[in-house]
């Protein structure tokens, strides 16, 4: 009997530390994998940040009005911050990349105290222009060079706790493909002289707003799943998570996501009505097999599907064998800027891979549009004579100061550059300008 019982509680025993085990094992999986995430995160929005600045840089270029550049140069210097921020949340401490901070750092500095100033009496000078010209060409180097680490991160699958754990082991010979990669960055900004470094979508709601165009009923976390599964393009049988928003959230909303062998995937979705918030499906995506054509084709069914109409395409890019496609409410030919909707297709086999239309809900809105002040002409003769238009559009924007404004839309080119320059319908001030990416570069011809 006592043999008996010894044996039960040995087997309880190993059995409950076995139980222990699996959950400690879980839980430290659990932790790495937020980790992971946290340092793609970062990466990605590094890499995008840095996108905008550039961007932003060159737009400033282009600005013939002190109330349009101000407001700009203050722009720059918050996503040279936001690009700081990020830096500092990879795990890069154990290598030396401060001469890509204190870029940034000087970039921001230059910006901010440029703008603070009164540029009606007292405009940039040829030297500070030089300098902002010089930036920008600095700034696309290392827009380029993040790409091309972003591209390996994503062609070839690379883990930042990888780079960590190379990084902790400095004793040995490391071998990877991101820490080259920034140590690349960090080498090019370091030949940058030290005279010139030393010294989101345009138009779209800066401002939040409710959610004013949610229709139907509330749905289920099971109604919640079915949709997800089929969004996903996962079989009814596939496991999904699932978690309700807290209090504070800005509405109701369920969060999904997805693991699987083939493609990790998440989206938000309104408790009311069951629409989709944002989507994200990431997956390996192969050579092209459908064009950019094509692939708008997709992306306009898919909205169609999802209920949304008078929506017009306004841009479309191509990055990494991936169409991405802008659409804005039209209402009565006149282009809502804040109603806007994105989708990503793949252009290996034109699945959807990303979607977001939370501008659209948060602004979508009845409006009463007034008739313009001023006629198209007089409108042209606001923008910088040196500038050829192409196109022009009536438009809804939001200002400087979040608020929306008729304004006529000018597409024209300045130096082989792009620009979308924007002039209030009203009283002709320059409201806002934009640079334009040409054609995205295919990587792989340049790896």
């Amino acid at each position: 009997m006592v043999r008996w019982i010894l044996i039960t509680v040995l087997t309880l025993g190993i059995v409950g530390v076995g139980v222990w085990g699996y959950q400690e094992h879980q839980e430290k999986n659990s932790v790495l994998i937020q980790a992971e995430n946290n340092y793609q995160r970062a990466f990605h929005e590094l890499t995008y940040h840095m996108d905008l600045l550039h961007n932003k840089i060159g737009t400033s270029l282009a600005m013939n009005s002190p109330n349009s550049l101000s407001p700009q140069l203050v722009e720059i210097w918050r996503l040279s911050s936001q690009a700081l921020s990020d830096v500092g949340q990879l795990p890069l401490a154990l290598m030396p990349f401060n001469k890509t901070e204190e870029f940034l750092a000087n970039i921001g500095d230059f910006t901010y105290d440029t703008a603070v100033r009164d540029l009606e009496t007292k405009p940039l000078s040829k030297e500070e222009t030089t300098r902002l010209e010089k930036l920008y060409e600095q700034s696309g180097d290392v827009k380029k060079q993040l790409r091309k680490v972003q591209h390996m991160v994503l062609k070839n699958n690379l883990r930042w706790m990888d780079v960590q754990l190379a990084l902790a082991n400095s004793d040995e010979q490391t071998d990877n493909t991101i820490i080259d990669g920034f140590k690349t960055v960090e080498k090019k900004i370091g030949g940058f002289t030290e005279s010139n470094v030393d010294s989101t979508l345009i138009g779209t709601s800066s401002k939040e707003h409710p959610y004013q165009f949610l229709k139907g009923s509330n749905i289920g976390k099971n109604e919640a799943l079915k949709k997800s599964r089929k969004l996903f393009n996962v079989d009814k049988d596939a496991n999904l998570t699932i978690t309700k928003t807290g209090k504070g959230a800005d509405i109701p909303m369920y969060s999904i996501s997805y693991r699987g062998s083939d493609k990790n995937a998440y989206m938000d979705m309104t408790q009311k009505g069951g629409h989709p918030i944002s989507l994200l499906v990431n997956r390996p995506v192969n050579q092209n097999k459908i064009s950019l054509n094509q692939g708008l084709d997709k992306a306009k069914a898919y909205i169609k599907e999802q209920g949304f109409d008078n929506m017009v395409i306004f841009q479309s890019d191509e990055y990494s064998n991936i169409g991405v496609y802008s659409f804005l409410y039209d209402e009565n030919g006149v282009r809502v800027y804040s109603d806007a909707i994105e989708v990503k297709v793949a252009l290996d086999n034109g699945d959807i891979l990303g979607f977001t239309a939370r501008n659209y809900f948060m602004n979508h809105k009845k409006r009463d549009l007034p008739s313009p002040g001023i006629s198209e002409k007089e409108a042209r003769d606001q923008v910088n004579p040196d500038v050829d238009i192409q196109e022009k559009h009536l438009a809804v924007i939001d200002n400087s100061e979040g608020k929306e404004v008729l304004a006529y839309e000018f597409l024209g080119v300045l130096n082989n550059e792009t620009f979308r320059i924007f002039i209030n319908a009203m009283d002709g001030t320059e409201e806002k300008v934009e640079k334009l990416d040409g054609t995205e570069v295919n990587l792989d011809l340049v790896l």
